[in-house]
């Protein structure tokens, strides 16, 4: 709970930079690039993070990784930062909040579309624009299929799930059978 605290400040941190000097989605391509870096290259991001070598050997391969990349000065100074205070295996975390911080600020909502089988490209906006105008926000879909679910579609955007799945509404058919209401 805590390092998600940390890992909160220093992506609020960097996003209000982003915002002062107007790069915000330049510092969120980079912290992307860098961040997915890690995750596929596990050795780098262990060799990186490892406290059995000494911090300085750490620190130049990351200002190599950092050259390479040709990150900005705002983003190379941030992964420095987090360097010096021990704070760089959150990177991930950092990434997830940032990515939500700036969705956030450009009116942005992820919402998640499930369902039995493929719809087509016209219902699938059909939800996107409904979704659109409950949170009057622009809704970005990420679509996929279970065929678990028998039919219908289940929508979580946030917190709120909205579940329209037959699956569900037979669960809730047995279990009101179970209590003896009328269906």
């Amino acid at each position: 709970m805590k390092n998600l605290a940390i890992a909160r400040r220093y992506a609020k941190a960097l996003l209000l930079i982003g915002k002062a000097d107007g790069q915000t989605e330049i510092y969120r391509k980079e912290l992307v690039g860098v961040t997915d870096l890690l995750t596929r290259e596990k050795a780098l991001a262990q060799t990186i993070s490892n406290p059995l070598y000494s911090a300085a050997s750490r620190q130049k391969i990351l200002q190599e990784v950092v050259k390479r990349l040709a990150l900005s000065r705002v983003m190379s100074s941030f992964l420095l930062l987090l360097f010096a205070k021990g704070r760089i295996g959150f990177l991930g975390n950092i990434n997830e909040f940032y990515q939500k911080l700036a969705d956030e600020l450009k009116g942005v909502a992820r919402a998640s579309l499930v369902s039995a089988m493929g719809l087509s490209s016209g219902t699938i906006e059909k939800v996107r624009s409904a979704l659109s105008a409950l949170t009057g926000k622009e809704v970005i879909l990420d679509v996929a299929e279970d065929p678990g679910l028998v039919g219908g579609i289940v929508t979580k955007i946030g917190d709120l799930v909205l579940d329209g799945s037959i699956k569900t509404q037979l669960f809730n058919m047995r279990e009101s059978l179970k209590r003896g209401e009328r269906v």
